[in-house]
């Protein structure tokens, strides 16, 4: 298999994260997968040792570290703080995806405000946690077809609209809103405005019952003529139809490969796991031997990894890519759909390999099988992910191809 060795520099970091993982993560998997929307108090000291991190300025694990700071252009070849920021996922999620997800103050939405928020911006929204919204009731995927509305008044935009599915939406401070400025003149006039939590008109009606990451809570909201400062809109409020969606998308072309490292952590947990009960079994898992010639549960397991290092790789490749500001739109895409895919598929088969200690509570298994599934469908389903590889591959345009 290919192996690539983690940079010196981050090594530090992943034994660490990896320390984490095994030490507060694991430990407290289970209780928060039976006790659904408890806020986890075992991750302030943790989301406090991170922020002290990010204020080094020297990166990290966090949210913060997907930013592409102008200083780095003309560095050359370097391994930055987005890659530094998926290997810590990865590692972190092979402890828990949910408990990940719970952190203070690296939601997805601060990846966003770290993204594309202005100097003014960042240094406003320091050390406040941040959830994103952006999956409405008759739209997921489809960003494109947002309905939430945000119209300028005065120094206000008053917004307007329903949000589902926001991840730590009911813990987080600010919520990071998608609403369109301009029906009319489609996915263009999609905007990002951060929203602070009890502003006026801004209700959470719900927090969901879900099949996986029940650490974290899963919210839904109302915006009614709710009130939000001009200076809290991220990005250009400028509508240029001749850019169409790219302002947005320069979110996810960060926050992809994140999911994308949550899916490799899952993946290989349920890889090690599985790998201790084949030997515990008296099978030998031999790489150089021809997979034909050695036990048919041991050539499915050496498929399954072959998989994941695939994922992982293109998971790599495109943070690398964003620490080198190179355009990496169809990289994090491709990690994603690739990643997602092979984190659900590596998942029920490990289960299926492991039998009754797979499916049971006895082990983690079947909990890790149920986590696994959102990270096919967040930030962008498989489907999605697919439409744009082939969109970038091809030279076609949304319209053009659908």
């Amino acid at each position: 298999m290919i192996h690539l060795e983690t940079p010196k520099k981050f090594q530090a970091l992943v034994n660490q994260a990896r320390q984490v993982a095994q030490e507060i993560f694991r430990p407290n998997s289970r209780k928060y997968d039976l006790d659904e929307h408890r806020y986890p108090q075992e991750l302030d000291l943790l989301a406090a040792v991170l922020d002290g991190m990010n204020a080094s300025g020297n990166g990290g694990a966090g949210a913060a570290g997907v930013r592409r700071d102008d200083r780095d252009e003309a560095a050359g070849n370097r391994n930055g703080s987005n890659l530094s920021t998926v290997l810590g996922i990865m590692e972190l999620c092979w402890g828990d995806v949910g408990l990940l997800l719970s952190m203070p103050r690296q939601g997805l939405g601060n990846s966003a405000i770290a993204s594309v928020a202005t100097a003014e911006q960042l240094k406003r929204f320091e050390g406040k946690w941040a959830a994103m919204a952006i999956t409405e009731p008759h739209c997921g995927s489809d960003s494109a077809a947002i309905r939430t509305t945000a119209e300028l008044d005065g120094d206000h935009y008053v917004l307007n609209g329903e949000k589902i599915y926001v991840t730590s939406g009911e813990r987080a401070d600010l919520v990071v809103v998608w609403a369109s400025l301009d029906r009319s003149k489609g996915r263009a006039a999609i905007k990002s405005f951060v929203v602070e939590k009890g502003s006026p008109g801004f209700e959470l009606v719900r927090l969901e019952h879900k099949l996986g990451i029940r650490a974290s809570d899963t919210a839904a909201f109302i915006l009614n003529n709710v009130r939000v400062p001009k200076e809290n809109l991220l990005g250009s409020p400028e509508v240029d139809v001749s850019k169409g969606f790219a302002g947005v998308m320069q979110t996810f072309d960060n926050t992809r490969p994140l999911v994308a490292g949550m899916a490799v952590g899952l993946a290989r947990a349920c890889l090690d796991e599985t790998r201790a009960q084949l030997i515990s079994a008296g099978m030998v898992i031999d790489y150089d031997a021809p997979a034909a010639n050695q036990p048919a549960t041991v050539w499915q397991f050496l498929q399954l990894e072959a998989d994941y290092e695939a994922a992982r790789l293109l998971t790599l490749e495109a943070a690398w890519m964003a620490d080198n500001r190179q355009p990496n739109s169809l990289q994090a895409s491709m990690a994603k759909a690739k990643a997602g895919r092979s984190c659900v598929d590596i998942a029920l088969q490990c289960v299926a390999i492991c039998g009754a200690l797979g499916y049971t509570e006895h082990g983690l298994l079947e909990k890790w099988a149920r986590d696994a599934k959102i990270l096919d469908i967040f930030e962008g389903t498989q489907q999605i992910q697919q439409l744009i590889v082939a969109r970038r591959l091809l030279g076609k345009s949304s319209s053009e191809l659908k």
